[in-house]
């Protein structure tokens, strides 16, 4: 009996797929996004159009696989010694973050894509940041809020205001959030 094929760490796939984020990003610091186009984002990245669409479907659907790439957070969020602290240091962040132009256009290429992981992608992503923080004021003791406390009170308002409200969130509203969420708003 064969032992079951695993696929490789990186490997050609994992070429491929560095090769045409590489692509889409340099691409997007050149032209506008309107001329954006499989063929030449194919050319950029030296595979065929046909990879990128067996392996994406679609230029949206590429466009939210960049955007995902860049959501991957680098770093432990920032460990002000308070769960209130850390909560606020990091929603400001990610206010920052989303509102930007940067942040517009990856919101706006993952709601654009047909994939249906996407937006779950991006909850597992800003979860486990939240999770970080929430682990952290655990061991030390102190009350913390739940991840989907934090997802339904502090999260979804920044992304829903962003994407539809009539201005864009501040950090005043986002100082807010949180300290409804911790209850800080209660000890001041």
């Amino acid at each position: 009996m064969n032992p079951p094929i695993t696929p490789r760490p990186g490997g050609r796939s994992a070429r491929v797929q560095a090769a045409v984020h590489q692509a889409v990003q340099e691409l997007d610091a050149e032209i506008d996004r309107a001329s954006l186009t499989v063929p030449m984002i194919a050319e950029r990245a030296g595979v065929t159009p046909s990879t990128i669409y067996r392996r994406w479907g679609s230029l949206p659907d590429l466009l939210s696989d960049v955007a995902l790439g860049s959501l991957r957070a680098e770093a432990a969020p920032l460990d002000t010694g308070t769960v209130p602290g850390d909560l606020h240091a990091w929603a400001e962040q990610y206010l920052d973050e989303m509102t930007s132009a940067v942040g517009l256009t990856m919101l706006q290429d993952i709601l654009a894509s047909n994939r249906t992981d996407a937006p779950c992608q991006c909850a597992v992503i800003v979860a486990s940041q939240i999770q970080q923080i929430v682990t952290r004021g655990s061991a030390r003791g102190q009350a913390v809020p739940s991840v989907d406390a934090v997802m339904d009170a502090v999260v979804a308002p920044i992304i829903y205001r962003t994407l539809f409200g009539p201005t864009i969130p501040t950090r005043e509203l986002v100082r807010a959030l949180v300290d409804r969420c911790t209850g800080a708003d209660l000890l001041a």
